[in-house]
């Protein structure tokens, strides 16, 4: 059987399913992707290179398109480069959001396409139109949001079969399109995602955080307030006051994943850092930017509280490490999050509700003891459900193959 995974920043969500693809007899892989895609061993990546492309012409509802479909453009280049090899994918698994899922039926018409369902984007109560304290976007930008929707439809359009991370992210698709979509998480190793009580984390000033520290950590890719960042930093003041010895670690870059960028030029960190200056300690509260991946492990090993806040979008690996690394995990009420966080392996606190949010990590700093086993179902939850090698790679496995899987969508 031949595999191909088409992905703009290879190997994204594919890295295990590719990897372990790739070890079995009588599959060969191959994967295209730009030039951020990263080689695997035993695979096969065909990077493209989209070139700059000029969009001052294009409608503004359009430019995204636009950009898209000169990228679909440079993908047709790559998939004739395997075709004309020799490589010809019984299956391709491909995340439609950049367009390259357009030229691939045209090409290789005889192959299985599996579309990667990540999030469809709606402009009420999703990463656009639940926080009130940023603009509406108007009719203008609610068509513009629409728009973008586009190179997914054209995939589900060609596609044979629909993946979805999680249950809340397959109900952001269409009614009719969501029968197409079955339900497989991409898997957490949790074999090396667990607890460790003797774990340390040496912070840049020299001093080493452990289990036995009061230790608040906050994830992010980028710190913004699609993440719930601005609501973390205005929890801090009553924290710190009312726990003296609480240290704040902070993970995440400064950059712009989702939404908008900040205004005037500035950082989302530094915005909602100054605006609480004035009340916090600044030498308890740590900005770590981007660490190293066993960083960030001991950063939620000596956890003893996690914030996971989220607008209703994709739900972020970092919630279900944590858990799997047995955090006391503190998630805001929006429907991602409830997917997973229950008053049993977790707790679950309103977005916007600060005050809430300041007391349950107060709580959960002076009471250790009475939510350890809320720490031990978060570990259960994270092997039950999302074991990367006993669970997901074995039910993907076998949706690729066209077999039964043995994790089934669930209406």
């Amino acid at each position: 059987m031949n595999v191909l995974f088409v992905h703009n920043n290879f190997p994204g969500q594919f890295r295990h399913l590719a990897r372990h693809l790739a070890r079995q007899p009588g599959v060969r892989v191959a994967a295209i992707g730009a030039r951020s895609a990263r080689p695997m061993r035993d695979i096969r990546l065909v990077k493209y290179a989209l070139p700059a492309v000029d969009l001052a012409g294009a409608h503004p509802f359009a430019r995204r398109f636009e950009l898209e479909c000169h990228r679909a453009e440079q993908v047709i280049y790559a998939l004739t480069t395997l075709a004309s090899s020799g490589f010809h994918p019984d299956v391709v698994v491909v995340h439609p959001g950049w367009g390259e899922a357009m030229p691939i039926r045209t090409i290789f018409p005889k192959a299985r396409i599996i579309v990667y369902c990540e999030f469809f984007y709606g402009h009420n109560g999703r990463d656009v139109g639940f926080d009130p304290e940023f603009p509406t976007i108007g009719a203008d930008g609610a068509v513009a949001l629409h728009a973008k929707n586009a190179a997914t439809l054209l995939a589900m359009a060609e596609a044979d079969a629909g993946l979805s991370p999680t249950q809340w992210q397959r109900s952001t698709f269409p009614a009719r399109l969501r029968d197409d979509i079955t339900v497989l998480h991409e898997g957490i190793d949790t074999a090396l995602v667990r607890p460790d009580p003797a774990a340390t984390l040496a912070l840049p000033s020299g001093r080493v955080l452990s289990a036995r520290d009061e230790v608040v950590t906050f994830v992010a890719r980028n710190l913004e307030p699609l993440r719930g960042y601005h609501m973390f930093m205005r929890a801090l003041p009553r924290i710190m006051a009312e726990r003296p010895n609480a240290q704040i670690v902070v993970i995440g870059a400064n950059g712009t994943s989702y939404g908008a960028p900040p205004p005037g030029g500035r950082t989302w960190q530094a915005i909602f850092r100054d605006e609480v200056a004035g009340r916090i300690a600044p030498e308890r509260l740590h900005f770590l930017g981007h660490v190293a991946y066993p960083d960030y492990l001991r950063a939620l090993q000596i956890s003893s509280a996690h914030v996971y806040l989220t607008y209703p979008f994709v739900l972020s690996w970092s919630l279900l490490e944590a858990m799997s690394a047995g955090c006391l995990v503190i998630g805001s009420d929006t429907a991602p999050v409830r997917e997973v966080v229950n008053a049993r392996n977790g707790i679950l606190v309103p977005f916007f509700d600060t005050a809430h949010l300041s007391e349950a990590v107060i709580d959960a700093l002076a009471r250790p003891e009475h939510y350890r086993a809320h720490r031990t179902e978060a570990r259960a939850t994270a092997v039950r459900q999302f074991d990367l090698h006993r669970t997901c790679l074995p039910a993907l496995t076998s949706f690729v193959r066209g077999e039964p899987a043995q994790l089934l969508r669930r209406a």
